[in-house]
């Protein structure tokens, strides 16, 4: 493939994931990626500051749709609905069939490095200090507000490990209602 194929981000990233799953995040190096892409190392460094970020890059525009629909969500709803709400919205625009198995590749990577299962909860814990913001702009109490969005970042994270498991195949807003109905009913009995 020539460097001048569409699509150059995209290629880095696939390029970068098959690299990790065959030799690791530790050993893979930018210009292994850049190589098995069909690109230069320049061309990765437009696109990503370093090899970490393509496991990360979207993070970004997660929490920024994830707050949008949170601040957004009819008024009236309870505060973990309302949250519910942004990870809909997630779901509906990241978490579609088609990125299914770069998902299954990226937490792989993530799951094998420390350093990046810190990075990962790093972005979570951010994630939820902006979804409990969103919540107290929406009128609800601090400790409310932040024990939702704590609540959140669980139902979220028990939705995307079952969204990415292989034997499953329901949506990932299903995925989402279904983690919150379980969450009321252990909390209601």
């Amino acid at each position: 493939m020539g460097r001048w194929e569409p699509d150059a981000r995209g290629r880095l990233a696939q390029a970068a994931l098959a690299l990790y799953a065959e030799r690791g995040f530790e050993t893979t190096t930018v210009a292994e990626i850049a190589e098995r892409a069909g690109l230069t190392e320049r061309t990765f460094f437009r696109h990503f500051t370093d090899k970490r970020e393509v496991l990360f890059a979207g993070a970004d525009a997660l929490q920024t749709l994830i707050v949008g629909a949170v601040a957004n969500a009819p008024d009236g709803l309870a505060p973990i609905d309302a949250a519910a709400a942004g990870l809909e919205a997630a779901g509906a625009h990241f978490f579609v069939d088609a990125q299914r198995e770069m998902s299954r590749r990226r937490q792989a990577a993530i799951a094998a490095n420390p350093e990046l299962q810190e990075r990962e909860l790093t972005k979570l814990a951010a994630l939820s200090a902006a979804i409990a913001d969103a919540l107290r702009r929406r009128g609800c109490p601090d400790l409310a507000a932040a024990l939702t969005a704590d609540i959140a970042i669980a139902v979220f994270k028990t939705a995307f490990e079952h969204w990415i498991d292989e034997a499953n195949h329901d949506d990932f807003a299903v995925l989402v209602h279904d983690s919150l109905d379980e969450l009321k009913a252990v909390t209601a009995a």
